[in-house]
């Protein structure tokens, strides 16, 4: 049997969903297309506020991704082995 030192993984990167990034998105297009950020027009980008408030509202609070623990399980691993 071939003996390891050292064994361990590189856990996959999973990308982490934004809530609202298509709102966001959208309002930011809307601020650049009236060239305004700070409007006091109603008018301008109304709806696409309200979406985002709406989006913002709704969406859930993320916490933290899960860790995988198989470093963990393969350091105790190769401790008995030694």
């Amino acid at each position: 049997m071939v003996h390891i030192a050292n064994v361990k993984v590189r856990p996959r990167k999973v990308k982490i969903p934004v809530p609202c990034r298509s709102e966001l998105v959208a309002m930011l297009g809307c601020w650049a297309a009236t060239g305004d950020v700070l409007s006091t027009d109603p008018d301008r980008c109304k709806i696409v506020a309200e979406t985002l408030f709406q989006c913002m509202r709704t969406a859930p609070i993320a916490g933290k991704p899960h860790k995988p623990a198989i470093n963990y399980h393969l350091s105790k691993l190769s401790k008995k082995a030694k």
